[in-house]
């Protein structure tokens, strides 16, 4: 009974942490505890601990004066080397960079984790209308039927194994979110074959997104650049900066040509 109570509370902890790190953002690229602690209904005493801990690994700087924490380039760069290498050379983040000052429009990257759409970052944009429509944020995710980048995701997976997933996806669905697995399955076929979608956003809102597959070597988590569209006559200029965008990470920025030193290792 200990040893699972111990277990849970590592969990626990280990949530919070990313939990803290999902928080900053464009819009928040620095908070106080109280930030903290409003966004997610945490204890303040604990929370203040969680964030005294993060500053003591190098993953938080802590402003002594206005009492306000962000993030550290520790904290940006971990795990980034073990990164493909669109992750590791900056390219992806680029993408999303480009996306945003192109469109305006929010920016998601979301990924396929287990029979979930999981948002991995998202840039808000400066759409007004879209802005007190919904936030969508790092972690954000639901059943990968229920937004255009799911379906597109669920494309990446041979046809057996989603006709599996389906099944189970519409066995838990709620009343209101269930489907047709027939239909679904050739609008994922129709997706995979287009390497888009246009199809709603999800996660809470009734707006509309176009997502498109980004190239990488992980066919276990696949990853999809979302733009979630202000007006529906946008959706033909919207696919075309996806489809610039994915090319330009196909442009793989090679170093065969650096002049090595003479008293290099």
């Amino acid at each position: 009974m200990a040893g699972t109570r111990s277990t849970a509370n590592k969990a626990k902890i280990a949530r919070r942490v990313v939990e803290v790190l999902e928080f900053f953002d464009e819009d928040h690229p620095e908070a106080t505890v109280m930030d903290i602690v409003r966004r997610y209904d945490r204890p303040q005493s604990s929370t203040s601990e969680l964030l005294s801990s993060l500053v003591e690994l190098g993953l938080l700087h802590k402003d002594p004066f206005a009492r306000s924490y962000r993030p550290t380039v520790r904290a940006a760069l971990l795990g980034a080397t073990a990164q493909h290498g669109a992750v590791r050379d900056g390219r992806l983040t680029q993408l999303l960079d480009r996306l945003v000052a192109q469109t305006g429009l929010p920016v998601l990257l979301v990924t396929r984790t287990g029979l979930d759409a999981q948002i991995v970052t998202a840039r808000q944009g400066s759409a007004a209308r879209l802005r007190r429509a919904g936030s969508w944020r790092g972690g954000m995710r639901e059943p990968l039927t229920q937004n255009a980048a799911g379906m597109l995701l669920l494309s990446t997976i041979d046809k057996g194994k989603c006709e599996t997933a389906l099944r189970r996806l519409n066995a838990e669905a709620e009343d209101g979110a269930k489907f047709m697995p027939a239909e679904m399955l050739r609008k994922i076929a129709e997706f995979g074959r287009e390497g888009l979608a246009l199809d709603r956003a999800g996660y809470g809102t009734r707006e509309t997104m176009v997502a498109a597959l980004l190239p990488g070597p992980d066919e276990d988590a696949p990853l999809a650049a979302c733009i979630v569209m202000d007006k529906p006559d946008q959706h033909e200029a919207l696919a075309q900066c996806l489809r610039d965008a994915v090319h330009s990470l196909l442009v793989d920025p090679r170093v065969d040509n650096v002049e090595t030193l003479a008293t290099a290792a």
